[in-house]
């Protein structure tokens, strides 16, 4: 990666919001602003739903790497039981499609298993390469 940048944001629903902004501002002459903004909302909301990140102080990380030919976005979370996968949905499900929609968009997309958490990312190809 040429650049990186990290933000922290706590663990609340309303943080998401402002995780899509961090990337949409850091993007804006870089693109992917869309698939990223995407990635982004769906793995903070992962975070904050489905790991520990969502308890009472807990945190999440955003990271956003900048290749010359990719955008990588990686959340960091504070763990859980669950480990993140593409859901089977019938399409009656409110939810389990953020990584699917994820895959779709991204060149590549895994998880990294940390001692005191997690770390689900995406590579997105950039705009015009």
């Amino acid at each position: 990666m040429r650049s990186k940048w990290c933000r922290a944001f706590p663990g609340l629903p309303e943080e998401v919001a402002h995780a899509r902004h961090f990337i949409a501002a850091l993007l804006q002459e870089h693109g992917p602003i869309d698939d990223a903004v995407l990635v982004v909302s769906e793995l903070a909301t992962n975070a904050v739903r489905h790991t520990l990140s969502g308890s009472v102080g807990g945190w999440f990380l955003v990271v956003l790497g900048l290749g010359d030919d990719l955008v990588r976005i990686e959340v960091v979370d504070q763990g859980g039981d669950r480990v993140p996968h593409v859901c089977d949905t019938t399409g009656q499900e409110e939810g389990g499609r953020g990584l699917r929609m994820i895959a779709a968009c991204a060149r590549d997309w895994g998880v990294k298993t940390w001692p005191e958490g997690r770390s689900v990312w995406a590579d997105l190809a950039r705009e015009g390469v």
